[in-house]
């Protein structure tokens, strides 16, 4: 460890738990001898959740601030350091001690925190010892929140001191090794899955390694990446994830020749199978030139220019205009359609880029003035029927910023454009300038032709957010992509997968990522088939997987895939709303309600419509009171909402939801008013969901019973035998967090339905 100005080694006792003996290395020497295990000190630091006391009351003094974490990953190496900075509010200095769950074989290499001079002993014990610990700890503390660990390797301090009013900061380094599997190699850092838990995360990870890196991905928590060079990626967690609770999950996909896949697999058998998450990445430097690529674009601008754009509008618009005939390539093509009550080209067909065409298109530009209607569905129709360039990838930019006014303004006419009078496959990026639009319809048209919907909310920068979109469809890589299902002969595997999403693959640009989710029937390998045109000649990958690997610690995959489902069930509840006629009444829209509320209290995935399901006082066991109210809030919001705030809001809710790649553990949504809101009355656990009822938690898959049916098999005391027993037995399946929760818990296990009694030990904070 580098010497620090401000850090000194201090005095103290580090006790590991493991299953068997290791040696430490660097600065921390281990002692091995016979072991007491000593009472915890009246403050404990679990930096993976939160402050603990060990007082009448359970409140501390010593308080958790924020914590950074550093992470270096060599091949199948990580080396974590996590910083952690503590504050006393208190007057008198207070002792303190960390507690760190870490990964198994984890290795001590430094712990340093601010303070006295001396040496660091440690204590390396045998898995039987540690778990003498772990009891004690859990019914000394008495605060469910340590049984969450359980099953986990710890590693313990002896008590520091923090100087009354004062900070402190601690630094532990730990190395072990990640688990690979195929190309894919998988880092883990264990952490609370509790919704209470706020203090921030900065998290790092920095990527070596010798073969090139295809892409990085991570299922828990949003991340910004930067690529170094092809062998050298680092990672961060993004600013709005700083809070999100939850193991911290990394993956990274090793490039093989062109596309690179790999799957996570869960085992469920009321499904007959499980579910699969397959995360496919492309080579990080494509083999082609920036000035050709190797595959070409052909870019069709439509620009609303009727009398709303006025002003500040029309010159953004002009501006991102020129800039994307700019940003494309020698050789590229482009052409300009612009329309009110009429509709206008530019050229009758799109343009070679050359000095000549962007010249005569910058003149074009200029002087375009707003006046008129909308004539939404005769642009549409122009910009769709134009000839197009040989062997260029078509993509069209229709920008609007208001309802149609003026030809053709039946919405479900406009839709039908592009799902029926596409001849040339063009993928239609729509972008809805202000609420005045019929935000439904412009997310329709995207979802139908490969594209995706944008939403410049008011006071929003047109110009910024066009360029950032046309930025995101830099160097096509994989285009006209196609996914087929496959045998061990190579033949169709007929029956083997069921509601993959999405149903369609879109095209891959530089840097892009497919995560594609599905149920898997059966136990027997299967073959994926990814094909297009790759770098401008068609390909082929072919993916063999086995099922032999599939764990339900996995619980994010099956989440991922049911709020991707519901989401596609909203929609089309939603897109159904495009015919005033059609009511919630509706036998195929009470079909799509229903399988909406299932999947929503069996998974605790609430959205704007569903939300009333954690609401205290709401019996999910009324069944037709809640399909009654899930109906009004469909018919009401989805299906009539189609312009204004409220409207838009739903699409930025759907557009997250439908491409979702990273768990939403809080339930974040709009609301009406575009507020972004959680809900934390329901709590994620792994695979499994608890809604809060009183003082009492209560499994998904015992809630919808009344509660004078359910009566428990057995009622177990919080730190009993049984409780330890119960803890370490749901830590094999990583569901021991759910015994965790703060008040009683009534869970179902091996088919039983079991009370945990904790409501004496803590309090509900509701």
């Amino acid at each position: 460890m580098k010497k620090q100005t401000q850090t000194r080694i201090v005095a103290t006792a580090i006790i590991i738990t493991t299953v068997s003996a290791f040696v430490l290395v660097g600065p921390v020497q281990a002692q091995i001898q016979h072991i007491t295990i000593r009472p915890p000190a009246y403050n404990v630091i679990v930096p993976q959740s939160r402050a603990l006391a060990f007082t009448p009351d359970r409140r501390g003094t010593v308080e958790i601030t924020e914590i950074t974490a550093l992470i270096d990953i060599l091949e199948s190496t990580a080396t974590t350091t996590i910083e952690i900075r503590l504050q006393n509010r208190s007057s008198r200095r207070q002792e303190a001690e960390l507690i760190v769950p870490v990964p198994d074989g984890a290795v001590i290499r430094g712990f340093a925190y601010d303070g006295p001079h001396g040496k660091i002993t440690a204590e390396v014990l045998p898995k039987d010892e540690a778990k003498r610990i772990y009891r004690q700890l859990v019914s000394k503390i008495r605060d469910p929140a340590l049984a969450e660990f359980i099953g986990y390797n710890l590693i313990r301090s002896s008590v520091f001191p923090v100087e009354a009013g004062g900070k402190q900061r601690i630094r532990l380094t730990y190395e072990h090794l990640l688990e690979v599997d195929g190309n894919r190699v998988d880092y883990v850092l264990p952490r609370t899955e509790s919704l209470k838990y706020a203090v921030p995360w900065k998290v790092t990870a920095n990527i070596k390694s010798k073969r090139p890196i295809s892409t990085v991905y991570s299922p828990s928590h949003k991340l910004k990446t930067k690529r170094i060079t092809d062998k050298q990626m680092s990672v961060k967690l993004a600013a709005d994830a700083a809070e999100e609770p939850g193991p911290f999950r990394l993956s990274y996909l090793l490039q093989e020749n062109g596309v690179t896949a790999s799957m996570f697999a869960y085992p469920d058998k009321k499904v007959g199978g499980g579910y699969f998450l397959l995360l496919a990445g492309l080579p990080p430097e494509p083999p082609n030139t920036a000035d050709t690529p190797a595959i070409m674009r052909e870019v069709t601008l439509v620009i609303d220019r009727s009398g709303s754009m006025r002003n500040e509008k029309i010159e953004q618009v002009k501006e991102a205009a020129l800039q994307i005939i700019a940003g494309l390539k020698n050789g590229e093509a482009f052409n300009i359609i612009i329309y009110n009550n009429t509709i206008q080209k530019f050229s009758e067909k799109p343009v070679i880029k050359s000095k000549d065409t962007e010249e005569a298109a910058a003149a074009y530009i200029e002087g375009l003035t707003a006046t008129g209607g909308t004539n939404i569905h005769d642009a549409l129709l122009e910009a769709l029927a134009q000839e197009p360039v040989d062997e260029m990838l078509p993509i069209v930019l229709f920008l609007t910023d208001g309802l149609p006014t003026v030809g053709n303004t039946s919405e479900v006419a406009i839709r039908n454009v592009v799902m029926k009078s596409n001849p040339h496959n063009r993928r239609v990026f729509t972008f809805g300038v202000g609420f005045d639009v019929n935000a439904a319809l412009l997310e329709k048209i995207a979802a139908e032709s490969r594209a995706k919907a944008e939403f410049v909310l008011p006071k929003e920068d047109v110009e910024a957010k066009i360029g950032r979109v046309f930025g995101q469809l830099t160097g096509p890589t994989l285009a006209d992509t196609q996914l087929q299902v496959v045998d061990k002969n190579g033949e169709p595997a007929i029956g083997r997968t069921r509601d993959i999403i999405p149903q369609k693959l879109p095209d891959l640009f530089e840097g892009d990522q497919i995560v594609l989710l599905g149920q898997y029937v059966g136990t027997e390998p299967i073959a994926f088939k990814i094909s297009g045109n790759y770098l401008g000649k068609k390909r082929q990958f072919k993916f063999k997987f086995k099922f032999d690997k599939a764990n339900v610690r996995n619980g994010f995959v099956p989440r991922l895939w049911a709020s991707r489902k519901i989401a596609e069930l909203i929609d089309a509840v939603r897109q159904m709303g495009a015919d005033p006629a059609t009511s919630a009444k509706d036998p195929k829209v009470k079909e799509l309600v229903d399988e909406i509320v299932r999947l929503s209290t069996e998974f605790g995935i609430l959205t704007e419509y569903t939300a009333f399901l954690a609401r205290e006082g709401t019996e999910l066991s009324d069944r037709e009171e809640v399909f009654s109210e899930a109906s009004r809030m469909l018919e009401s919001r989805a299906m009539r909402d189609r312009s204004g705030i409220g409207a838009v809001n739903q699409s930025f809710n759907m557009i997250q939801q439908k491409a979702q790649t990273t768990l939403n553990v809080r339930n974040y949504n709009y609301d009406p008013q575009m507020n972004r809101v959680s809900i934390a009355n329901v709590q994620q656990i792994n695979d499994q969901a608890y809604y809060l009822r009183g003082n009492r938690w209560v499994d998904s898959r015992l809630v919808n019973e009344e509660d004078e049916k359910v009566k428990a098999a057995r009622i177990i005391e919080f730190g009993s035998k049984e409780f330890m027993e119960i803890a370490e037995k749901l830590a094999k399946e990583n569901r021991q967090g759910s015994i965790a929760l703060a008040g009683d818990v009534l869970l179902l296990i091996d088919g039983e339905p079991v009370l945990i009694r904790n409501s004496n030990n803590t309090t509900v904070n509701k």
